[in-house]
């Protein structure tokens, strides 16, 4: 898929979280909307999925281990095919089957998640019986920068390592900013890329919103033998909507009427670029 295509994609994306986000009143935009366009490379290059058959035993896994992003991650899997987007509209409503965590009922989704730290180790097992049973797919996480502080990803990490897991990629969405403000002030886990070394990980950095980047690095995690990989993806919190770009305010926030206006504005302004640059 070219670039301009899933630049378009990745634009349907970050809707379908704000349109989720506001129609719930509650949820997380600003970390589901700096990974959009990871999300986008996932599920419509990279990973070999089927929207027709969601558990075909030789599909590549994901799992979401910053659960609270699944706003992201629906409007990835609405995108792609896998349920209907116009279901995005009842995210946390009573009697929806998209609630405020992926849940491993939802189409597409490989595993229930939430609670960080989690996510990653359930991605370790799921790699290590992959290697017991001698199949072929491939395993794919993402982790939340301030999620490093949580001690139960290290362990993982230093049992991938160990295990020599090089059917596993673990990515992490380093827009710098958690809850309660700039992961380096809150609780550092910088140097990033050093620590997962120190695991034994193959590790690349990525600009996340950088199409050709990440195509390059996803490949060199596939071609990297004898140890797991981590991508480190740069990115900005916000991505796309003015107002939430770079701001933590919009970690856990959802907008009112007027914002879901302007946001929606920005990345209508987006898509018309998108359009024009494609009949250039």
């Amino acid at each position: 898929m070219n670039n301009l295509e899933l630049q378009k994609h990745a634009n349907e994306v970050r809707k379908g979280i704000v349109t989720a986000v506001h129609g719930a009143k509650a949820g997380h935009p600003g970390g589901s909307l700096s990974a959009a366009d990871a999300f986008t490379f996932l599920y419509f290059e990279e990973m070999n999925i089927d929207p027709a058959d969601p558990d075909k035993k030789d599909r590549d896994r994901f799992v979401l281990s910053k659960g609270h992003t699944a706003p992201g991650l629906y409007s990835t899997l609405a995108n792609r095919g896998f349920f209907p987007v116009e279901d995005l509209k009842t995210l946390r409503h009573l009697g929806s089957y998209l609630q405020g965590h992926p849940c491993i009922h939802i189409p597409g989704v490989d595993m229930s998640s939430g609670s960080l730290g989690q996510g990653i180790s359930a991605a370790v097992g799921i790699a290590l019986g992959a290697k017991m049973n001698q199949e072929s797919f491939r395993v794919y996480t993402l982790l939340g920068d301030g999620e490093l502080e949580e001690g139960q990803v290290w362990e993982a990490s230093m049992f991938a390592g160990h295990r020599k897991l090089d059917n596993l990629c673990v990515i992490v969405d380093n827009n710098n900013l958690q809850i309660d403000g700039p992961i380096d002030k809150v609780c550092s886990p910088y140097p990033i890329d050093k620590k997962f070394e120190a695991f034994n990980f193959h590790v690349v950095n990525v600009d996340a919103h950088d199409f050709d980047a990440l195509r390059a690095a996803f490949q060199e995690a596939r071609e990297t033998k004898g140890m797991p990989t981590c991508i480190v993806l740069h990115s900005l919190k916000g991505k796309g909507v003015s107002f939430m770009e770079n701001s933590i305010d919009w970690h856990g926030k959802a907008p009112n009427d007027e914002e879901y206006a302007v946001a929606m504005a920005d990345l209508e302004k987006i898509g018309a670029e998108l359009e024009k640059a494609g009949e250039a």
